[in-house]
């Protein structure tokens, strides 16, 4: 009888699953990453409004 049935202690397998992993993972940390720049050209823009607003009363000592 040949066993032809990969189990999940097959080398092969595992490496498979691995990789697949890792290709999985690294889509991941590219959106994720994609994601933080975004938010952080978010927050620089809004920054800037509140430094025009603030310019824009004249004082900003007032202004928390």
């Amino acid at each position: 009888m040949e066993k032809n049935d990969k189990g999940p202690n097959d080398l092969e397998e595992q490496i498979a699953m691995l990789t697949k992993q890792k290709e999985y993972l690294q889509k991941k940390c590219r959106e994720a990453g994609d994601k933080y720049n975004a938010l952080e050209k978010e927050y620089d823009k809004v920054c800037e409004e509140r430094d025009n607003f603030r310019t824009m009363l004249g004082n900003s000592d007032d202004i928390r």
